[in-house]
């Protein structure tokens, strides 16, 4: 395990508390927003919101974007 991977790996836990409360957020926001929103369906939405942008932060990866960020 390289140096890069090791510092992730230490932060592992904290990128996910960080990931489930960007998603968390989000729910009660829609929560607010439309209070008879069926919660598992804005679940699934959400997280397929989430799903897309990640694929599109790997697509910025591959074109270079972060090579010297």
């Amino acid at each position: 395990m390289d140096i890069i991977e090791k510092e992730l790996e230490k932060r592992r836990s904290a990128i996910g508390k960080e990931v489930e409360l960007l998603f968390k957020a989000n729910m009660k926001i829609t929560d607010w927003d439309v209070p008879e929103a069926n919660d598992d369906e804005a679940a699934k939405l959400l997280i397929n919101i989430i799903k897309e942008e990640v694929t599109k932060i790997e697509a910025d990866i591959e074109a270079g974007k972060y090579e010297n960020y």
